[in-house]
Parts: C-alpha cells; sequence; structure tokens
C-alpha cells in the first residue's frame, strides 16, 4: 500500500541498475552447549531450507512469487502471490474485496540464483485482493504448475497452512530488487493500523529485515521449512504514528505503540485454506478466514 514499499518514487530511478544485484544471505550460526557431566560439545546446526529465487517473481513495481498449496495438482492453473496494494488496479479501499476479475498482467521469472530471468507468466485473473484485515493479491495463470516446470525447470513455493511461530528464522525473497533478506519473527501485532487501512495479527520482523521500496509482496520464507508463511508489506519509515508509511501497532486494549524502522508481512495460511482445487476461491472451505465481498 505504501508507496516507499511500492518503489514508485525511491525505487524508480535506481530499479534497473539493482535488479542486476546479486542476493544477500545469512549463514545460520552453529551454538555449543554443554552435556550433562562432560565437557562441552557443539551442537548439530538447525536444519533449514535452501532459500534462494526459485519461485520468485518480479512484477513492474513490487515482488511476488509463484505459490501452490500442498495439494494442488500439477495440472492446477498457477498462482501468484503479492500484495493487495501491488493491485494494478490501485489500491484496494479499506473494506473492500476484489474477486475473479479479468486481468493480464505479467511477471517476470527468475532463476534460483537471482541472475537472470527464466521466463514471463501471464495472468488471466484476479483471484483475491484485499487490503482489508490483510495485505495480498492472488493471480490466477494462464498455465498450470506442470507446463511451467516443464518450460523452466521450476517449482513453484509451498503455502504453510499453518500459523507463523513467533522466533521462527525467515527470509523476506525481492524478485524486483533480486535481495534476500535473513531475520526472525519478533512477534505479533494483534492489529497493524497504517492510514486508512488495518491488518490483523500482522508478523513482526527483527530489526535485520530494514525492507525498502519495492519489497512489497515478497514471500516470507520459514527458513526451516521453506514455505510460505507471509507476504512482506510495510515499515515504520521515521518514527511516525498510523500514518500512510509508518504503521502503529494497537493491542486489544486500544493501546498505540510506534516501532520506529521495524517491518511487517501479513500472514497468508488464512488464504492458502481458501484454495481450493482447480485454482478457485472457496470461502466456506475449513480454515479460510480473509474477509469476504459484500456481495
Amino acid at each position: 500500500m505504501h508507496r516507499r514499499i511500492l518503489g514508485v518514487l525511491a525505487a524508480a530511478a535506481v530499479g534497473a541498475a539493482a535488479l542486476t544485484a546479486g542476493a544477500s544471505t545469512a549463514s545460520a550460526a552453529v551454538s555449543a552447549v554443554s552435556a550433562p557431566a562432560a565437557a562441552p560439545v557443539r551442537q548439530a546446526p538447525a536444519k533449514t531450507a535452501a532459500v534462494d529465487f526459485t519461485g520468485i517473481v518480479a512484477l513492474s513495481n513490487c515482488s511476488g512469487s509463484l505459490v501452490r498449496t500442498p495439494t494442488a495438482a500439477d495440472s492446477d492453473p498457477a498462482l501468484v502471490l503479492t500484495n493487495g496494494h501491488c493491485y494494478e488496479g490501485g489500491m484496494p479501499s479499506a473494506g473492500q474485496v476484489i474477486t475473479n476479475r479479468s486481468s493480464s498482467r505479467t511477471f517476470s521469472l527468475l532463476n534460483s540464483s537471482g541472475s537472470g530471468t527464466l521466463g514471463t507468466l501471464r495472468a488471466t485473473t484476479v483471484l483475491y485482493s484485499t487490503m482489508t484485515d490483510t495485505d495480498v493479491t492472488l493471480y490466477k495463470l494462464n498455465r498450470s504448475y506442470a507446463s511451467i516446470q516443464q518450460s523452466y525447470r521450476t517449482p513453484a513455493l509451498q503455502l504453510s497452512l499453518s500459523h507463523p511461530t513467533a522466533g521462527a528464522s525467515v527470509r523476506v525473497v525481492s524478485g524486483y530488487w533480486r535481495k534476500i533478506y535473513s531475520c526472525s519473527i519478533d512477534g505479533f501485532a494483534y492489529r497493524l493500523k497504517e492510514g486508512e487501512w488495518t491488518f490483523k495479527d500482522s508478523i513482526r520482523y527483527t530489526p535485520e529485515c530494514n525492507v525498502i521500496g519495492g519489497t512489497s509482496g515478497s514471500p516470507l520464507v520459514d527458513a526451516s521449512t521453506g514455505k510460505v508463511v507471509g507476504a512482506n508489506n510495510t515499515i515504520n519509515e521515521d518514527g511516525g504514528r498510523c500514518t500512510l508509511n509508518n504503521p502503529c501497532e494497537v493491542d486489544q486494549s486500544g493501546n498505540i505503540t510506534v516501532h520506529p524502522h521495524i517491518g511487517y508481512a501479513q500472514e497468508t495460511y488464512t488464504l492458502a485454506a481458501c484454495i481450493a482445487p482447480g485454482s478457485v476461491i472457496d470461502f466456506n472451505r475449513a480454515g479460510c478466514s480473509v474477509p469476504r465481498p459484500s456481495s
């Protein structure tokens, strides 16, 4: 939603040069623990998924990812996930839910290193888009998962169907900048308010994920599973209170807290649960809890 995150101003002047930049990743440290009544021993490193640019796409002004549910068929039309405020028709207003709207938007599919583009993917439909409670847009493409795999030898990222975990190591993978941010989930905001929009149960990053314009819609990938648990969408730029580009947290008692220079993502498991066979949205599916259209 935020023009800084969209990259319309800040990213436009340097976007072309930045697209050639390589990705940077952080390596996990190995912790040492002491066994009872024995000399200290070194613990094996925690298992982490290889998080790279596989399944990552770049939009004209945002980032996104090729995604699928755990039960999706290879013959199903493929899906691309990004933010609601990245919708080509403009930012949905508070309370607005867009479903099944025609689209011909294109996406650049990156190779695993982020050093090049494998090809161009094209949407047929905006399956779902909103900035109410969450900040997501889900596109249906004109090709199946099997067709994309055959052409580009690249799989889709899997959407988690579970609530993310505080303390989990995560990666924000930006297709627009071809950059990977590494941090942890610091916690969750009961409500995150920014201008006219309010998001529920938002993911708060630790400071290392200092996201910038153009990272909007980047998948938030759990480094232990490789699954998508959220969509990166905003950061408090300069300590402002509940204004555009300066989200604030509101607790259950209405108390407001501001975390300057801290970024946020919106959980995606509530939307993933709505995706039915054939890549359609079914609001009656178990676990589906995203806002529904008014009519």
